[in-house]
């Protein structure tokens, strides 16, 4: 990831040709760090989102979807009050650093004209996101605040002056010449890379990793003339957006990065680049930190669960021994006439053997042979009784392991709108206790589905967790459609809205089954799939269970670009 000055410079040219002189329409904040700018511009409607999110900040244009809360935070209020209606004027980088000003007109209260200032500063988890007065250079308010006890060089709060972050009294590496760089570096130090980023402002490791590849050994004629010719690609404008992977890391940049040594995938725009970079990671984040206890309690269940099954099959071999017992007690009524109080144990002849080898009986020797021999009819009555009872236990045990593996794998692959229908689920079967409240009693959250379309158009849905999973299958899915699940793996129900799909769109299905179960990571994972008429969920079944028949299994390995393509045309 390298979210430095350089790739600011480019994504503020990418905005300023897109935004300016449009009019902000709508402001959302769907969560926490990030905001949702809706702007009207150029005849089009865009999606302007702004993220001061501690691993994930970052500023573009979006296509993807967010769910808005039903009651929008403070800060969410204070925009749409300053901001709602006003034409962008203006988008900068500031000073060649990670800071990029939206300056807009608008109206105030009385109708006089106001021009504000929107700093976006991407600095890791010193990212912010600030409102700012431009005829007083006054903070109206931030999506963080920075008191004097946190930050001893500036303040960020309401009514306090802004102040920029510290450039460090770096060079700006557009003017950068030859000579300058010369001056700058001591070639004699080494780690040259480093010296580069500790000398001029906005520039990434990867950047100056870069720089060092191109010139080679890296000498005092190469090194420079390896800078301004990258620099030279920055200020006219030619870049390429592509995301680089080796199989094990990913990274995205503006220019090309020949020191990687990986494999590319070119991007037509930032935003579109930035959209599939971060898919799904930032949500990842925002679920475990929305899904912690859950996901602890889960385990924790689960893990009980194992050790519970560990004891129930010892307890089992135990009882296994009933037999013994029987044989004991039948062997000692047959030769009480040689047995006496106070013996210990006994040999006798076994003659169910064909053998007749000889039994050695362990006694109590504080009871009568009768006594003995009426002891271990008791064991294996008591023992054969446990055989049922623990067989009983195990099947139920296997069944709770099986469960909390399937919310595992569900928090795994949740969004945050999933989340409290699972803590939802685990109330009403017993597991968890609601939480008390003073408020009215709420209304039954509505069930929303995850919607993909095949490259046929055809509408897939999927569900998430087993409330989504019961409605999807059980209620909303015709008897003749298509219902999917991964073979003897938790995972999703996935339903293709068809009677006859084609084997192109059952091939897709399967993908998004694949890719929603705890083998995402696999190759070649079992896909089963038959019609919705042969799936059945039992009497008395754990949410999310069922059974079915008739059905055919297709081999996939999970395709993540696939499904980012499938739900972009929703």
């Amino acid at each position: 990831m390298a979210f430095d000055g350089i790739f600011t410079y480019a994504m503020k040219n990418e905005l300023k040709k897109m935004l300016e002189g449009g009019r902000i329409t709508k402001i959302y904040q769907p969560f926490q760090h990030e905001l949702l700018l809706y702007i009207r511009s150029h005849g089009r409607n865009y999606k302007l989102l702004l993220s001061a999110h501690p691993s994930y900040a970052r500023v573009h244009l979006t296509n993807e979807g967010y769910d808005n809360p039903a009651e929008p935070p403070m800060f969410c209020m204070l925009l749409r009050k300053h901001l709602e209606g006003s034409v962008i004027e203006s988008i900068r980088q500031m000073d060649f650093d990670r800071v990029i000003m939206i300056e807009v007109k608008g109206r105030n209260e009385i109708g006089d004209l106001s021009i504000k200032q929107l700093m976006i500063e991407i600095m890791g988890r010193h990212s912010n996101i600030i409102l700012i007065d431009k005829e007083t250079n006054r903070i109206i308010d931030s999506i963080k605040h920075l008191s004097p006890a946190i930050n001893r060089y500036r303040t960020v709060l309401p009514g306090q002056p802004y102040v920029a972050p510290p450039s460090h009294g770096k060079l700006n590496p557009l003017k950068a010449t030859e000579e300058m760089i010369m001056k700058t570096l001591d070639f004699h130090a080494g780690k040259l890379p480093e010296q580069l980023v500790a000398s001029f402002s906005g520039l990434s490791p990867l950047f100056a990793n870069e720089v060092a590849f191109r010139a080679g050994l890296a000498n005092r004629s190469t090194l420079p003339k390896s800078f301004i010719s990258l620099m030279e690609e920055v200020k006219s404008g030619h870049f390429s957006p592509c995301i680089y992977t080796n199989g094990q890391k990913e990274w995205f940049y503006v220019l090309p990065l020949m020191h990687l040594q990986a494999e590319a995938k070119p991007f037509v725009t930032l935003g579109e680049m930035l959209d599939r970079f971060y898919f799904g990671k930032a949500e990842r984040d925002r679920v475990k930190q929305q899904a912690h206890d859950l996901e602890r309690f889960v385990a924790n269940e689960k893990a009980k669960n194992e050790k519970k099954l560990l004891k129930l099959e010892q307890t089992l071999e135990e009882a296994k021994q009933a037999e013994q017992y029987r044989l004991y007690g039948e062997l000692l009524t047959a030769y009480l006439y040689a047995v006496k109080r106070g013996m210990k144990e006994i040999g006798v002849i076994n003659y169910y053997d064909a053998n007749g080898e000889t039994v050695m009986i362990p006694l109590d020797a504080q009871k009568s042979p009768s006594e003995n021999a009426q002891s271990y009819f008791q064991k294996y009555q008591k023992a054969k009784n446990a055989i049922h009872i623990v067989q009983e236990q195990i099947e139920q045990t296997n069944k709770e392991i099986v469960y909390f593996d399937t919310l595992l794998q569900q928090l795994d692959t949740a969004a945050p709108k999933d989340i409290e229908e699972i803590r939802d689920e685990l109330i009403e079967q017993g597991y968890l206790r609601a939480k008390a409240t003073k408020q009215k009693k709420q209304k039954p959250r509505t069930i929303e589905l995850e919607r993909y379309v095949a490259s046929d158009g055809t509408e897939i849905l999927v569900g998430k967790n087993n409330k989504q999973n019961d409605y999807l299958t059980n209620k909303l899915a015709q008897k003749d459609e298509i219902w999917l699940h991964t073979k003897d793996i938790p995972g999703s129900h996935v339903v293709i809205r068809s009677k006859n799909p084609s084997q192109q769109t059952i091939a897709e299905a399967a993908n998004l089954a694949a890719y929603f179960s705890k083998a995402r990571q696999s190759s070649s994972v079992p896909v089963d799939f038959t019609r919705i008429r042969y799936v059945k969920k039992p009497n008395g079944a754990k949410p999310g269970f069922v059974i079915y028949e008739n059905q055919q299994t297709i081999y996939v390995t999970p395709d993540e670009e696939l499904v980012i393509q499938m739900k972009k045309t929703v």
